[in-house]
C-alpha cells in the first residue's frame, strides 16, 4: 500500500472517528494506536509511553495552564459586564454604538483570555439582552458576538499560536507579537462594519440622554486593571525578563488578584470553579497534544508525512495557488474540527511544504489562526455559534449565521490583506525581537 494511499485512509478513519463524538484526544489516540498495531504489530507499541511524555516534557506547556487560569479568573468576575458598560458609554455617539462597544469589549476580554468560547460568553450574555432591547436586529447583535469572540484566539495571549508555536517549533513571543496588528485590524473591521451597517438599517441604538463626561470617566476604573494586566503581561514577555510560561504565570496571578481585590471573590466557594475549570481545560488540552504527538508519530512512522509533502512538492504550482488550497483545507477542516485538533494534526504535514515553498513560519501562524478563526462560526461545529445560541436560545442558529456572514467575509479580507502586505504580521516580532535568522 502506498503511503499516498495509506494517508488517504489514516484521514478518513480519523473523520469517521470524530464524527461519532468521540472526545477529540481520545480519536486521535485510536486511530493512531490501531494504524500502527495493523501495519507495524505489537513492537510499535515498545516506545509508547517514552514518546508520550517526551512530547510533553515542554517547559513551554507550563505557560497553558497559566493563561487558561488567567481566563477562568476573569471569566468567573462581572469583567465582562465592566467592559461592556464602560465601551458603551464611550462609543455612545457612534452609528451602532452599542454593537461597537461589544466588539471593543471582546477585543479587550480577548487580552485578558485567549479564549474564544469564554469571549463569547462572558461579554454575550451582557451585551446580547441589552442590544436587542434597544432596537438592534437579532441577526446583527449575535453574528457581531459570535465574530467577536473569535478574535480570542488571534490577539495575544493565545492558546492556539501557544500549540502551533510547539508543533512548528516557533518561537511563541514573536507569535504573540504578530498576532497583535492584524487582532487589532481585525477589530477595526468588525467595528467599521458594525458601524456601516447600523446606519445603514437606522439603527443607532442611542436610546436615552448621553453619558456625561463624569460618567464616562467613572467607569475608568473598572477598565484600567484590565489593563494593567494586559500590561504586566507584555512588560514581563517582551521587557526581556520573562519566558512565555513565565510571563503567563504573572498574568495568572495579576488575574487573581484583580479578581480579590476588585470583584472581591474571596471565599473558597467562589474561587473553587476557577480551580476547576482551570483544571478541566488544561488536562484536556495536554491530552490532546499527548495523543497528537503520538498521531504525527505515526504518521512520521508510516512514512505518510514524508510522502504528502513530497508529492504536493513536485506540482507544478505557483506558491501563492498552493497557500489557496492550503487555505481552502484549513477551513473545511474547521467546519468540523476544533482548532487544538487542526493545529496539532496539520502542522508537522504543511510545515515542510510552507518551508519549500519560502512562506515565513510566524506569518503563517497568523494565516492559519484566522482560519481558526472562521472555522469557530462555520456550521456544523461552529462551537461561537452554540455559545450564542445558549445565551439568546429563541434565536434561530441560521439567525445568527447570517448576522455572522459578513464578518466572516472580513476574516477572508483580512487573509488576503496579510498575503498582500506579510510586513502587518512580521514587522512588529521583528522590531521588539530582532529579525530572525534563515
Amino acid at each position: 500500500m502506498s503511503p499516498l494511499f495509506l494517508g488517504l485512509l489514516i484521514g478518513l478513519a480519523t473523520i469517521l472517528v470524530l464524527a461519532t463524538g468521540v472526545p477529540v484526544a481520545f480519536g486521535l489516540g485510536v486511530v493512531a494506536l490501531a494504524f500502527l498495531l495493523a501495519f507495524e504489530g505489537p513492537q510499535a507499541l515498545a516506545n509508547l509511553a517514552d514518546t508520550v511524555f517526551a512530547g510533553l516534557n515542554d517547559f513551554t506547556l507550563v505557560s497553558i495552564p497559566m493563561f487558561v487560569m488567567m481566563g477562568a479568573a476573569v471569566a468567573a468576575s462581572r469583567a465582562g459586564a465592566d467592559l461592556y458598560e464602560a465601551m458603551a458609554r464611550w462609543f455612545w455617539r457612534l452609528p451602532g454604538n452599542l454593537v461597537v462597544a461589544n466588539i471593543g469589549a471582546c477585543a479587550l476580554f480577548a487580552a485578558l483570555t485567549g479564549s474564544s468560547p469564554a469571549t463569547c460568553a462572558a461579554i454575550g450574555k451582557m451585551g446580547i439582552p441589552e442590544m436587542r432591547r434597544r432596537g438592534v436586529p437579532a441577526d446583527l447583535a449575535t453574528g457581531a458576538i459570535a465574530a467577536g469572540g473569535t478574535l480570542g484566539i488571534l490577539i495575544p495571549p493565545s492558546i492556539t499560536m501557544i500549540l502551533y508555536g510547539i508543533a512548528s517549533e516557533t518561537s511563541i513571543g514573536r507569535l504573540f507579537l504578530a498576532g497583535v496588528i492584524p487582532g487589532l485590524l481585525l477589530t477595526l473591521l468588525f467595528a467599521l462594519w458594525a458601524a456601516f451597517t447600523s446606519w445603514r438599517r437606522g439603527d443607532r441604538a442611542a436610546a436615552g440622554a448621553p453619558p456625561s463626561r463624569a460618567e464616562k470617566l467613572a467607569v475608568l476604573p473598572r477598565v484600567l486593571p484590565f489593563l494593567a494586566v494586559i500590561a504586566g503581561v507584555v512588560w514581563a514577555l517582551y521587557g526581556g525578563i520573562a519566558t512565555p510560561s513565565e510571563a503567563a504565570g504573572v498574568g495568572a496571578v495579576l488575574c487573581l488578584l484583580l479578581v480579590v481585590l476588585v470583584y472581591r471573590v474571596r471565599r473558597p466557594a467562589e474561587l473553587r470553579p476557577i480551580l476547576e475549570a482551570t483544571l478541566v481545560e488544561s488536562v484536556m488540552i495536554l491530552l490532546i497534544i499527548a495523543t497528537s504527538i503520538l498521531f504525527g508519530t505515526m504518521l512520521s512512522s508510516l512514512y505518510v508525512t514524508q510522502s504528502i509533502a513530497e508529492w504536493i512538492g513536485s506540482l507544478e504550482i505557483g506558491r501563492w495557488t498552493l497557500l489557496f488550497w492550503i487555505n481552502v483545507l484549513l477551513l473545511v477542516a474547521g467546519c468540523f474540527l476544533p482548532p487544538a485538533a487542526i493545529i496539532l494534526m496539520t502542522t508537522p504535514i504543511l510545515m515542510p511544504i510552507l518551508e519549500r515553498a519560502g512562506f515565513d513560519a510566524v506569518w503563517f501562524g497568523v494565516i492559519l489562526t484566522l482560519n481558526m478563526e472562521l472555522g469557530l462560526i462555520t456550521p456544523p461545529v461552529g462551537l461561537n455559534l452554540f455559545v450564542i445560541n445558549g445565551i439568546a436560545p429563541d434565536v434561530p442558529l441560521p439567525t445568527i449565521l447570517k448576522g455572522a456572514s459578513p464578518f466572516m467575509l472580513l476574516m477572508v479580507v483580512e487573509i488576503v490583506i496579510l498575503c498582500l502586505f506579510p510586513g502587518l504580521a512580521t514587522w512588529l516580532p521583528d522590531l521588539l525581537m530582532g529579525p530572525r535568522l534563515s
